[in-house]
């Protein structure tokens, strides 16, 4: 038997209706803030992710899934979406119309990391991105729609983390301090951080092997390095958030794995996902559009982790199931060809039903019908035939009438619809 690949998994009925849901309140939310959806392609050039993301992280050197096409030209599957979204806004002139956009996207990354719980190879986001608003007001209304967001799902314990990288005028200090810091404890780090302590001193913070977080602590703060205007704009972030009660604490270990970020960075965690605790995260990169060859353009985003939030909601057992409202059971070959029939018209006028289209008893079709959940049971027989009336029957009430064969599609409906 053929199996799926590691790291990649099905979503199956019972799942999807959580999924939808979920899908169903970002979309509300994103479109009631201005945000509009567009949808990218899974599979983008290498050098888009390797100019976007940056040569030196986790993602571009281990992670992605990459390959050349018959030309020879480097393809991968989107480890992420913003680098494609910012691809998009240059490639088709958005900048030129108007250059403040809102965009969001929902769809599957790939990244070849250790599968673990909550974390796979196909794994699913719901990204959001604001670009040509440079002012710190975008900041606070991108983590209050997260906190109306994840407060609208009922996810308790919701606190967002949030800290300042700086900007390129005053982020080469504190590089240069947290060189520094890290050069006489190489022995203590493992053996990526050895790497990123040469290439992306930054990255060294954000590992989560025990000993790298110990070796790290009492490392200099990005808080301590800020230029003035870096400084100005993280506190009217926290004026902002402190205005709209957005519950969330100051993290100075706080950095993103990505080289695009600047100025704000935050992390939207519970602790009901043990060490997996961020369900969502993101960040200002104010620098990316120009280093895809746009101009120069501040932007704003996040991406919530679809996986990891629907492993927390569903771990509450709600059932999004919707039971069909009407099953039609047949009894004898006439009566089912009348009764496929009625199921097609109910279906095509919006009313859901189901049917046995086996030829069972009506022992089995009622069994059937409860499996279901079903409201009502439209019964159709020789009897019924005889009368030209069929017998609906509710299955809480046990209540029974008879429908007239004649217009009965239009009649049933309008009995379901009176409750």
């Amino acid at each position: 038997m053929i199996k799926l690949i590691r790291g990649f998994r099905d979503i199956l009925p019972g799942d999807v209706e959580l999924w939808q849901d979920i899908e169903a309140k970002a979309r509300v939310l994103l479109e009631n803030f201005g945000f509009r959806e567009i949808r990218l392609p899974i599979m983008e050039s290498t050098d888009l992710f390797s100019r976007g993301i940056g040569t030196d992280t986790d993602i571009v050197e281990k992670e992605m899934y990459s390959f050349p096409d018959s030309k020879g030209r480097g393809q991968t599957l989107r480890p992420e979406a913003t680098a494609s979204v910012v691809r998009a806004y240059i490639e088709h002139g958005f900048a030129g119309s108007d250059p403040v956009q809102k965009f969001y996207t929902i769809g599957p990354m790939f990244r070849h990391e250790r599968p673990q719980k909550g974390r796979y190879r196909q794994f699913y986001q719901i990204n959001a991105e604001m670009y040509g608003v440079a002012s710190p007001l975008a900041d606070v209304q991108i983590m209050y729609m997260l906190h109306l967001f994840f407060t609208g799902l009922s996810v308790p314990d919701v606190v967002t983390h949030v800290n300042s990288l700086g900007c390129p005028e005053c982020r080469p200090k504190f590089r240069d301090a947290l060189t520094a810091f890290v050069s006489d404890k190489t022995d203590r780090l493992c053996s990526d951080c050895q790497r990123r302590a040469k290439t992306n001193p930054l990255r060294v913070i954000d590992c989560k092997v025990p000993g790298c977080k110990e070796a790290v602590e009492g490392a200099p703060s990005i808080q301590d390095h800020l230029c003035q205007d870096c400084r100005e704009h993280f506190e009217a972030v926290i004026k902002g958030l402190d205005n709209l009660s957005v519950p969330y604490e100051i993290n100075p270990r706080l950095v993103r794995g990505l080289d695009y970020y600047t100025r704000t960075t935050f992390e939207v965690q519970t602790s009901l996902l043990g060490a997996q605790n961020a369900v969502a995260g993101g960040g200002r990169y104010d620098g990316l559009v120009k280093i895809l060859e746009g101009k120069d353009t501040p932007a704003i985003g996040f991406a919530i982790g679809f996986d990891r939030l629907a492993a927390l909601l569903g771990a509450e057992e709600k059932d999004f199931t919707v039971p069909p409202p009407l099953f039609v059971a047949a009894l004898g070959a006439e009566a089912q060809k009348i009764a496929f029939d009625w199921l097609c018209a109910f279906n095509a006028k919006g009313l859901r039903a189901e049917m046995d289209y086996e030829g069972k008893s009506l022992k089995s079709q009622m069994k059937q019908a409860n499996r279901f959940r079903v409201g009502h049971v439209l019964i159709l027989g020789e009897t019924e035939l005889q009368n030209n009336k069929a017998v609906l029957r509710n299955m809480d009430t046990k209540e029974q009438v008879e429908v007239a064969l004649d217009g009965l599609v239009d009649q049933v409906i309008a009995l379901i619809n009176q409750g």
